[in-house]
């Protein structure tokens, strides 16, 4: 969802970004992009082993959370360009869709909800309904058991390295559409495809899928 779907990768870093300067904390933009594609759990876990286990994350994330829900409040949830076109694209060429976010699965439908797209999904698992995080494939395989489809049927797309790991793993077919993090070797290797954005990647998936 978050840098796939809604540009909400990046204005969740930039939350991030002004509570660590606010605070004085050093080194945010290169702990936050370890966190990128992780549930909340795995972040934490990542914060602490950075900063110590005195630092304050349940009062630094209170606060990033605040930020972030005046923004949504305020403009709305921002989507990213080319979804709505996608979505109806692959549904009408009768794909199954699921949403796989490690973002926790409450505010997953909160957001799809308002930007009027839950619709097109058949199956949405969130971060906080898995016990292992991306890279583990297990919330892939639980996406694709919800549809009813072999991960080896299935396409994942995704913007974050942990993603393309995960979906690797699960042993389904990649796209990487590039949102915070670069396009490295190792992404180039796993991912089926690099798209230059959503519609060049709506446009792989349609050709795949006529294929397969």
């Amino acid at each position: 969802m978050d840098g796939v779907l809604f540009d909400t990768e990046r204005l969740c870093r930039d939350c991030w970004y002004e509570v660590a300067k606010e605070d004085g904390i050093p080194n945010m933009p290169d702990v936050y992009a370890l966190c990128i594609g992780v549930n909340a759990q795995a972040t934490e876990r990542i914060v602490y082993d950075h900063y110590g286990e005195d630092f304050p994350y349940p009062e630094y994330c209170k606060r990033t959370s605040e930020m972030y829900n005046r923004y949504v409040r305020e403009k709305g949830v921002p989507v990213k360009d080319g979804v709505y076109e996608t979505l109806e694209e692959l549904s009408k060429a009768g794909l199954l869709l699921a949403v796989a976010s490690s973002t926790r699965r409450e505010k997953v439908m909160r957001h799809l909800e308002s930007t009027g797209i839950l619709k097109y999904f058949a199956a949405v698992v969130g971060g906080d309904t898995v016990t292992h995080s991306k890279p583990d494939p297990e919330i892939f395989l639980k996406a694709c058991e919800a549809l009813g489809v072999a991960p080896e049927q299935a396409i994942a797309v995704e913007d974050s390295h942990n993603g393309i790991r995960a979906a690797h793993a699960a042993g389904m077919k990649a796209v990487m559409v590039p949102d915070l993090l670069p396009v490295t070797d190792e992404m180039r290797e796993l991912a089926d495809c690099v798209a230059e954005d959503m519609n060049d990647a709506c446009a792989w998936m349609l050709r795949t899928a006529q294929n397969d």
